[in-house]
């Protein structure tokens, strides 16, 4: 296996992680939301600094420019998801928006960016899609949670991951920026975005904290590790193959439920898994 797939499996399990951990917060969805890209900006801009003073990278308007349209993007992507979590089931958002997402993302990098994934590789793709379909078609029930919400917010959530990834994708390759220091200067950008009104809510702010502080903490530490294995992998495989290939963190994230709050069809979700196995394989074959 290749080691660029490998960080990308990697990374989908720590997605997963952090996924099961953002459901279970309740309450101001924006507080939550600040408070782990706060947290995760102070663990990760010291060492973009330390990375670009020693050689990684240097100073330019593309790494102003670039940041900031990341964190832009994954302001949006992160308020629609924490939203979506409050509002519906997690087995339905969070499946929606994995497959959207890279569904979108290969149309577009084949058509806009010009790539061209051999047959195999698309082979896997589908294969990998294929199988996520199967691990999250389930029949809804004993519920109140909205079905057709949770697909609005998914769908909502799938657009952003198909635009950051492109966006980030097009940075650390196109324009050859280091993936960690333009991670840490992206997620700084998103805290100091969010800052000015989530002072004004600072009365709310407490109760998201002493509430919540381990949720916060591991997304905080799994998201921007995740998610730098994603940006390292870009500059060695095809966004059309570390698309589809991430996505198996949904597979992960269904057995995830099932083992910590027993959700149902447990072999229909396995079944699925080995769908997915199948069109990883093909990937890391083509």
């Amino acid at each position: 296996m290749p080691p660029a797939l490998g960080m990308v499996l990697v990374a989908a399990v720590l997605h997963a992680v952090w996924n099961l951990a953002a459901k279970r917060s309740r309450g101001d969805s924006y507080l939550f939301v600040w408070c782990y890209m706060l947290v995760s900006a102070v663990l990760c801009l010291p060492i973009g600094l330390v990375l670009l003073a020693t050689g990684s990278g240097h100073w330019s308007w593309r790494l102003v420019v670039g940041p900031l349209v990341s964190a832009v993007l994954h302001i949006v992507y992160s308020l629609v998801l924490q939203t979506g979590y409050e509002r519906a089931d997690l087995s339905v958002v969070y499946p929606v928006a994995r497959g959207v997402g890279p569904l979108v993302t290969m149309v577009v990098a084949v058509v806009v960016l010009g790539e061209r994934p051999g047959p195999t590789a698309l082979a896997g793709g589908l294969l990998v899609l294929a199988g996520i379909t199967v691990v999250t078609t389930v029949r809804r029930q004993r519920t109140g949670l909205p079905f057709t919400g949770g697909l609005a917010y998914g769908a909502a959530t799938g657009a952003m991951i198909a635009a950051y990834t492109l966006w980030d994708d097009h940075s650390v390759t196109g324009w050859g920026l280091a993936p960690v220091v333009y991670f840490a200067f992206a997620v700084t950008m998103q805290a100091a975005l969010l800052t000015p009104a989530a002072v004004r809510r600072r009365a709310a702010l407490r109760a998201v904290v002493t509430g919540h502080w381990r949720e916060i903490g591991t997304v905080a530490v799994l998201s921007p590790a995740a998610y730098i294995l994603v940006l390292i992998a870009m500059r060695t495989m095809p966004v059309t193959i570390v698309a589809p290939a991430r996505e198996s963190s949904i597979v992960i994230g269904s057995l995830l439920a099932w083992l910590l709050f027993r959700e149902a069809q447990p072999v229909r979700r396995l079944i699925g898994a080995v769908v997915v196995l199948g069109g990883i394989t093909l990937v890391a074959l083509a």
